[in-house]
């Protein structure tokens, strides 16, 4: 089985990496770590993430690599589980849902932040837009 994570930085995210690691162990399985880099998202200046104020695509794309690789990191205490990585260009959903689709994924696993509607709104739910996107199971991982 082969399963498709949406890495963040978030606490949510990485219980997802978590919960993906453990089903690919029982299934025998794999895991794709993906950071999507939204570049409309810094056309009109900063956006704040949770560790960090980024300014620029190039600044995200940092921000990315370097989560990717602190993901690559925790997957490798699991020595049964393979992991390869992606950064993705675009809004979260729409990217992360084709990936999974034309590379025919299991299922995608993401975190649930559980924002308040208000924020949700604003910011969006990458978690329930996927859920209604695509045709492959979701398995969403909440940290509360």
């Amino acid at each position: 089985m082969r399963y498709l994570v949406a890495i963040d930085g978030s606490d949510a995210s990485e219980a997802a990496l978590d919960h993906a690691c453990l089903l690919a162990e029982r299934t025998e399985g794999s895991v794709t770590l993906a950071h999507a880099v939204n570049p409309s998202v810094y056309s009109d200046g900063a956006t704040r993430h949770d560790d960090a104020l980024i300014q620029s695509v190039s600044e995200a794309e940092d921000r990315g690599e370097r989560l990717l690789r602190e993901a690559r990191e925790r997957v490798a205490d699991r020595p049964t589980v393979v992991a390869d990585d992606h950064i993705l260009y675009g809004e979260p959903t729409e990217v992360l849902s084709e990936l999974a689709e034309e590379e025919g994924f299991d299922g995608i696993v993401v975190g649930h932040r559980g924002l308040s509607d208000r924020y949700e709104r604003v910011l969006g739910s990458v978690a329930k837009g996927l859920i209604g996107r695509t045709t492959i199971p979701v398995t969403v991982v909440r940290d509360d």
